[in-house]
């Protein structure tokens, strides 16, 4: 009886959700991957630098 009643209860909270429109999903989604881009290409640049720097300083 409990799973029925959770169940029940779950459905009724999902109609109280507010969901996002197409336009926002497409907006939010194109951020995420223009900010993970950015983030990569700023780890990758300074993992670059970090490299050079440390080759430069300690002899081989």
């Amino acid at each position: 009886m409990r799973i029925t009643q959770y169940v029940k209860d779950t459905r009724a909270e999902l109609t109280h959700v507010n969901w996002p429109t197409r336009e926002q999903t497409i907006h939010f989604t194109v951020l995420v991957i223009g900010v993970s881009i950015a983030t990569s290409i700023l780890l990758g640049l300074s993992d670059f630098v970090f490299s050079k720097l440390l080759t430069l300083l300690l002899p081989n």
